[in-house]
């Protein structure tokens, strides 16, 4: 048994108006803001971070944006900053999500230049990485894998990469249903801490947390959760409902 301590996040992508996240952390404080045995973690979108950051103050419950800008200030419309985040309440930032990936064109290297300017600002980032359906098809997984992980970590030290948060999604199964079996998820989360391992050290590997994203609910949690290179959950749809989530939360 791993000294990880687990972490359980929702992505709430583009979904609830501030007064529907605020009903959602409300319930979400009620069924799980005092849990300590396992890290809590929710990205609502940028608009309601600013009255969710006050109710989850004294909770269990940390708060991440869903993206940022690897400049600190700037004529970029549009954009958040880290030091935006940071001021607004969030711990973490999700980067490089296979969503920004796919449709906003989102490169290694530009993720990488977030990853350096989330840590710089004290944000854990949390690095999405994971293959399509096409890649996992045509045997390409690792190779895949091995790009992402090594471009976005470029350049991050020994020193800062305990911050760092890898979240393996395989594409083919965000938001499909489709979710992979316990041990093809194992089988990915020991091939990346191998790979955590080469670039850094087996100490390093031991110590960053390693979380599995796509289609996870409250009846595929525990299987996952069982499995050895597994250290908590990226969830999507089921984050939206506060029961489900503390369900997700409470494995």
């Amino acid at each position: 048994m791993s000294d990880r301590k687990p972490l359980i996040a929702g992505n709430w992508k583009m979904f609830k108006t501030n007064d529907e996240a605020i009903e959602t952390v409300q319930k979400l404080i009620k069924n799980v803001g005092q849990v300590t045995d396992v890290d809590i973690m929710i990205a609502p979108p940028f608009t309601a971070l600013s009255v969710v950051a006050p109710l989850v103050n004294n909770s269990s419950i940390g708060l991440s944006g869903q993206n940022m800008h690897w400049e600190e200030k700037g004529a970029y419309t549009g954009e958040i900053s880290a030091e935006m985040l940071i001021n607004i309440g969030c711990s973490y930032v999700i980067l490089g999500h296979s969503e920004r990936r796919q449709y906003f064109k989102e490169t290694d290297d530009q993720i990488n230049k977030k990853v350096h300017a989330a840590l710089k600002s004290q944000l854990k980032p949390v690095l999405c990485i994971g293959e399509t359906e096409n890649e996992r098809d045509s045997n390409k997984t690792f190779s895949v894998l091995d790009k992402q992980i090594e471009i976005g970590l470029q350049g991050v030290f020994i020193d800062r990469i305990v911050d760092v948060i890898i979240a393996y999604e395989p594409v083919w199964a965000i938001g499909t249903g489709k979710t992979a079996s316990d041990e093809q998820a194992q089988e990915v989360h020991t091939y990346l801490r191998k790979r955590l391992n080469d670039i850094y050290n087996d100490s390093v590997a031991q110590s960053i947390r390693i979380l599995y994203g796509g289609s996870v609910k409250p009846n595929n949690i525990k299987g996952l959760m069982t499995m050895p290179d597994i250290d908590g959950a990226l969830v999507g749809g089921v984050s939206l409902d506060a029961d489900q989530f503390s369900a997700v939360v409470q494995y």
